[in-house]
């Protein structure tokens, strides 16, 4: 967890553009009877801030709310100042297991009816944990916030009425699950649960996992679970944050009806932040299902908001921030890693300066050469020091990364819980500022003198099973096993229960909806005939620039796949004028960043740049775009990583089921059939001529769209892109895709994955090609109730009532001239044939008797609500652009799609679902242990092939 945005140096000129956009605070009159105002902070002149108002209610619940009228939304958040440092030895992944229960129902709201409404409001929600708070939140249109404090404060003050046995259990079995798919069944998944274990004292809160050991949630009762939230979860120890278009004083009523009759809970004292340290260095070692091995180095250094923290932050980024870093330079750069780097995370009671290297077997990939070279690189840096460019870089960076974070109400609101839940005051940018600010090159050395120089260390090694060979040094700790706590909590004293002075089954009706307003774009052309799509965005100073290709890897022979991935890696590097670092360092002495990429059909740039350093970026992307450098030691190095990076992915079940699904619907002789990663085999034959080939057929201005969004006008944009009209080239044609696979009945593939802990399940099918307003959208629409929301027909069922996965969904993709149906899920291994049994079931009988009207009626309300959410951002309104732009859609489109939702029959709909849906027509593919999961699957009266991926 980092407790707020990277923290560098502000420039007045950005604090003067956002002044203008800060809504003034204006004092409330009167406030309801046990409401304080605790402070109202306006925007401060020549300097950046979140304004807010705090108040707190008789009961000590801290709410805080930001006013923000760009967009007709709100973004409630619940944080609790409790996480898993609370827990005790033996007793892990409380905090974790009752952010589950919270979605559960409490005594006025229905089991499973939080996420219904909330979805249905056109919301989106969620809740995460981690060592030191949990957090609520959901972002709604602004017609919905009262809605929202009647759920949030029912399950705040009237949660345990409703917490039974078999509600516990479900969520036991749903969080073993999530550990499985997270941690068990992910390369490295295990590794900082074990790092932590050597680098924290035994019984230390960060010494354990927030997800918790399996054992301990095996242990616990229901009883636990309860006591754990009488003793956390009371309104003292939580902090309400709204953030959006609301009414302050109408807020306030709502805020203290829901909310004020709750009793305060025992009372939160902050746990002691007791420095940790180590006696020697610690090495420990784990062997996993991975390809490459992976050396992680943690020295042990302060505490969040430690006088220390900036500096140590600023070290970090010299290590190991980047192209321009040492780190870099010594591992990657030379090759011994296909990717290394540093950071300085820091949580409430300790931070940790941490240096991770994968290491590369054509070097090698012996971990131990690679901890010489770490160490080498830190002796290097001592004799090196601290550059004025150093402290710069960092500065312009962060200047760049707080306008970016202000883009969304969700950010700014984010960062005020977060800084009031542990240090107490709301907004910290200002001081922030003056920490980083003051850093000097003698902090940065005194800092590396304390915590880094010769002080010991944990040195983790993770290789492959059975290449023990490849460690750094064999270990020399074990973690002490810890008693188990007697008790689940402690200093549980005598509690009180909510009761209402009115009738809280009764959900709060809604308010008329919001008025929406679709982004108002322009369009124009370059002289050379390239098309751009923009709209004004005056939110932030900043500009979004996305430039597309039509290609991608369609545009390559398959022989040569991987090819369009590879270019656009080439196209991050060297230009025929400066190498790589020196183009990295002028990013980010801009705080711009600028990225080539590639996907199945098309190839894009995309630039992120504040207004006042959109020429000087701009002029970055011209030299790499028409300037490349095509360097072979370059290009040794890049295909070198996208060969380890892709034998990497081949060790994850997830990445095997997305290609192989693809594989099973198109073959190995259709581009769709194949990766745009590659095989191991096309990237190890491509050549630096196949990519010079490849940039003169894809990186035409005849292929090229461009979509921008901006605080600048189109008469201020077009003369800065005009650049671009240098660009020349017609387009390119993509050859057709050739016709998909057919595949018997009564089928099940197979795919090995020996030992896996989770089995991925598959089933799909070819489908619509994508269209806006006819049977794909409405596809969409049909697909919605049975698998396209999280309260769907599959995932109700094969999460919440069965326990069986994390999360089960289906859905239609589809682009120009193809697209597919699929359904999907990380289930439990012993519980394969089951889940496999259920995902039939549900989709037959969909087929056969489609959504109620009471499924439609949700839908409908969804959908139409949900609207007020899509424009936000400058990138969603990019996203918008690129679809209008992409399928050369109506600008007005979306009225249309209303006008469908609004009006569409249950009849339509489920004649859809019997058309798509058929069950005979799928291909159904499993990704797990092969020994363990093909009886039962045989015993279903299915025949088992197994296949595997083209390699």
């Amino acid at each position: 967890m980092k407790l707020h945005l990277k923290k560098w140096l502000l420039a007045s000129a950005i604090s003067a553009a956002l002044i203008g956009c800060a809504h003034e605070v204006q004092p409330v009159s009167t406030l309801p009877q046990g409401v304080s105002l605790i402070e109202a902070v306006a925007q401060a002149e020549n300097q950046v801030s979140i304004p807010y108002k705090k108040y707190q209610l008789a009961n000590g619940l801290t709410v805080i709310l930001h006013q923000d009228k760009s967009d007709p939304l709100v973004h409630v958040d619940v944080t609790y100042h409790v996480g898993s440092a609370r827990e005790l030895a033996g007793r892990s992944g409380f905090a974790h297991l009752f952010e589950h229960m919270m979605f559960q129902g409490s005594q006025h709201v229905a089991d499973e009816q939080h996420f219904k409404v909330i979805t249905e409001a056109g919301g989106t929600l969620n809740g995460t944990t981690n060592t030191d708070r949990t957090n609520y939140f959901e972002t709604v249109p602004s017609n919905q916030l009262e809605k929202m404090l009647w759920l949030e404060s029912d399950r705040m003050g009237f949660l345990l009425p409703a917490l039974t046995d078999k509600k516990f259990e479900v969520q036991r079995e749903t969080v073993k699950n999530e550990r499985a798919q997270r941690i068990d069944n992910r390369p490295y998944g295990r590794l900082n649960e074990r790092f932590n274990q050597a680098l924290y004292p035994a019984g230390h809160p960060y010494s354990w996992p927030v997800i918790g050991w399996p054992e301990d949630l095996d242990r616990a009762t229901s009883s636990d679970v309860k006591h754990f939230f009488q003793r956390w979860y009371g309104p003292n120890n939580a902090t309400l944050t709204i953030g959006g278009d609301f009414d302050e004083v109408q807020t306030l009523a709502w805020v203290n009806k829901y909310f004020g009759e709750i009793p305060r809970g025992p009372e939160v004292k902050p746990d002691a932040k007791t420095a940790v340290t180590l006696d020697k260095t610690r090495y420990i070692s784990m062997e996993d299902k991975v390809h490459l091995p992976l050396l992680y180095i943690g020295f042990p250094t302060v505490y969040a908001q430690h006088k220390d923290e900036a500096a140590l932050d600023l070290l970090a980024n010299i290590l190991g921030g980047g192209k321009t870093s040492l780190i870099y330079k010594n591992l990657v750069k030379e090759g011994f890693a296909v990717q290394a780097g540093v950071s300085h995370p820091c949580q409430e009671l300790a931070c940790q300066m941490s240096l991770y290297a994968v290491a590369n077997p054509a070097k090698g990939g012996n971990l131990a050469d690679i901890e010489t070279k770490v160490n080498q690189t830190i002796a290097e840096f001592e004799q090196r020091g601290v550059t004025n460019d150093d402290l710069q870089k960092v500065k312009v960076q962060f200047e760049a990364d707080t306008i970016f974070g202000m883009q969304s109400v969700q950010g700014k609101v984010s960062t005020l819980a977060a800084n009031q839940t542990f240090f107490g005051q709301p907004d910290m940018v200002g001081s922030d500022l003056a920490r980083y600010a003051n850093v000097t090159k003698a902090d940065v050395m005194r800092v590396f003198n304390t915590y880094i120089k010769n002080k010991p260390m944990v040195v983790m090694s993770v290789v492959p099973e059975g290449q023990t060979q490849l460690i750094a040094h064999q270990d020399n700790f074990t973690p002490k096993v810890m008693p188990i706590a007697q008790e689940a909590v402690t200093g549980l004293t005598g509690t009180a229960f909510a009761k209402s002075s009115f009738d809280r089954s009764k959900m709060p009706a809604s308010s008329a909806a919001p008025l929406l307003t679709v982004p108002q774009l322009w369009q124009a052309k370059l002289e050379n005939g390239i098309s751009v799509m923009g709209t004004e965005s005056n939110e932030t100073p900043t500009v979004e620039l996305l430039i597309y290709l039509d290609g991608g890897h369609r545009l390559a022979s398959l022989d040569k796949a991987g090819v369009a991935d590879l270019t656009a890696s080439m196209l991050n590097e060297s230009s025929s004028k400066r190498s790589s670092e020196e183009l990295a360092g002028a990013l980010d002495m801009l705080g711009s960043s600028i990225s080539f990429g590639a996907s199945g059909s098309q190839s894009y740039i995309k630039v992120s740049s504040l207004t006042e350093n959109l020429n000087a970026t701009l002029a970055l992307v011209e030299e790499r775009l028409f300037s490349p450098g095509f360097l072979q030691a370059d290009f040794d190095r890049v295909k070198q990583q996208a060969i380890q990076g892709l034998q990497h992915q081949l060790s994850d079940p997830n990445y095997i089921a997305r290609a192989g699904f693809k594989a099973l619907l198109y073959g190995n002789d259709n581009p769709m059939g194949v990766s745009s990663n590659g095989t191991v085999k096309s990237l190890s034959a491509l050549t630096l001529d196949d990519v010079k080939q490849y940039y003169q057929q894809q990186y035409r201005a005849g292929n090229a769209q461009m979509v921008v969004v901006s605080d600048l006008n189109q008469q201020q944009l077009m003369p800065k892109l005009s650049l671009f009209s240098q660009w020349q080239g017609e387009a390119t044609q993509v050859a057709a895709l050739g016709t998909s696979l057919t595949h018997p009945k009564s089928t099940v593939y197979l795919i090995d994955k020996p030992g896996a802990a989770q089995s991925v399940i598959t089933l799909g099918k070819t489908s619509l090609a994508y269209d806006a307003t006819g049977d794909y959208f409405k596809a969409y629409l049909m697909n919605y109730p049975l698998g396209g929301a999280f309260n769907s027909r599959i995932n109700l069922n094969l999460r919440e009532d069965k326990g069986y996965t994390y999360g089960a969904r289906t859905m239609f993709v589809g682009a120009e001239d193809s697209g597919e149906f699929m359904a999907y899920a990380s289930v439990r291994s012993d519980v394969t044939a089951d889940a496999l049994t259920e995902f039939v079931n549900e989709l037959t009988a969909y087929q056969a008797k489609g959504m109620t009207d009471d499924e439609l009626n949700f839908m409908r309300n969804s959908i139409a609500q949900g609207q007020a959410l899509e424009y936000e951002t400058p990138y969603q309104k990019a996203g918008f652009l690129r679809m209008i732009q992409r399928y050369q859609l109506d600008n007005n489109f979306t009225a249309e799609q209303d006008n469908i939702v609004n009006n569409i029959s249950t009849q339509e709909l489920n004649q859809l679902a019997s058309q798509l849906l058929n069950i005979d027509d799928m291909v159904i593919l499993v990704v797990g242990d092969k020994t363990s999961v093909e009886p039962s699957i045989k015993a279903l009266g299915y025949q088992v092939e197994t296949v595997t991926l083209a390699e």
